[in-house]
C-alpha cells in the first residue's frame, strides 16, 4: 500500500484528505502529523512514500526551508497549500517539491498526485500549469529543434539505446543531448536531475505535451 504522511494544522482537512485517501483506487494509507515538523521525520511518518505538505502552519511564515530540507533528503513532497499565487507555486518547484496543489483543487487532484508521486511519475494540475505558463521570467531554456526531438524519443523508450535507435543517432549523441538540456535547465535555476524531473520541467515549460506520449 502506498504510504502517505499529512502535515497540517487543521483536523478538518486532515479527516477530508483521510477519507479521499481511504476511498482510493488503490487505497492510500494516511499518517497524521499533528501538525508537527518533527513526525515527518520520525516513525511512522519518516518512512511514507510521499509527504502532503501545508506550507503554512497557522500564522507562520511559509515553510520554504523546511520543504527544501525533504525535498535535499529525497522526499517526495505534495505541496498542498491555501496559497494560490503563481510565484509560491515556482518558488515550491524549484525547492524541490514534486508538485504544488491548492486546496481548492485537492478532491479532484490530492489522490492522483500522492499517486503519482510514490511512482514517480510526473503531475502537473491546473494551477501549477498556470502558474509556469503565465511566468514570464527568463527561466525557461531555449532548446534546440534536435534536443527537443531527443526529449521526446527518450521519453517514448525505456533507455537511452531504444531512443538513439529511433532517431538513428549514436547512443552517445543521445547522451550529449540530454545532457545539454539538463544543464540549460540547472543554468537557469532549474535544475532536474532524473529523468522523471526532467520530463517534469518540459511539460511545465509546454516543451512537451504529455497526451503526445505514447510508448513505442
Amino acid at each position: 500500500m502506498v504510504t502517505a504522511v499529512i502535515l497540517d494544522d487543521h483536523p478538518a482537512i486532515v479527516a477530508g484528505v483521510g477519507a479521499w485517501c481511504v476511498t482510493a483506487d488503490p487505497p492510500i494509507g494516511l499518517i497524521d502529523a499533528d501538525g508537527q515538523i518533527s513526525r515527518l521525520w520520525t516513525e511512522p511518518g519518516g518512512s511514507a512514500d510521499v509527504v502532503v505538505f501545508d506550507l503554512q502552519l497557522g500564522g507562520s511564515p511559509p515553510l520554504f526551508r523546511e520543504l527544501e530540507r525533504l525535498a535535499a533528503a529525497g522526499r517526495r513532497v505534495v505541496v498542498y497549500s491555501q496559497r494560490t499565487d503563481g510565484a509560491t507555486a515556482r518558488q515550491c518547484i524549484e525547492l524541490g517539491a514534486f508538485t504544488y496543489l491548492t486546496k481548492a483543487e485537492g478532491q479532484h487532484h490530492l489522490v492522483p498526485a500522492i499517486h503519482a508521486a510514490a511512482q514517480d511519475t510526473p503531475y502537473t494540475p491546473p494551477t501549477l500549469s498556470g502558474a509556469f505558463y503565465a511566468d514570464d521570467a527568463p527561466d525557461r531554456p531555449t532548446l534546440s529543434v534536435s534536443e527537443r526531438e531527443t526529449l521526446r524519443a527518450w521519453f517514448e523508450s525505456d533507455s537511452k539505446r531504444l531512443a538513439a535507435g529511433k532517431l538513428r543517432l549514436s547512443v552517445k549523441t543521445v547522451e550529449t543531448y540530454i545532457e545539454r538540456v539538463r544543464i540549460k535547465y540547472a543554468n537557469v535555476g532549474r535544475p532536474a536531475r532524473t529523468k522523471s524531473a526532467l520530463l517534469e520541467r518540459a511539460i511545465q515549460d509546454g516543451l512537451i505535451d504529455p497526451g503526445d506520449l505514447v510508448p513505442r
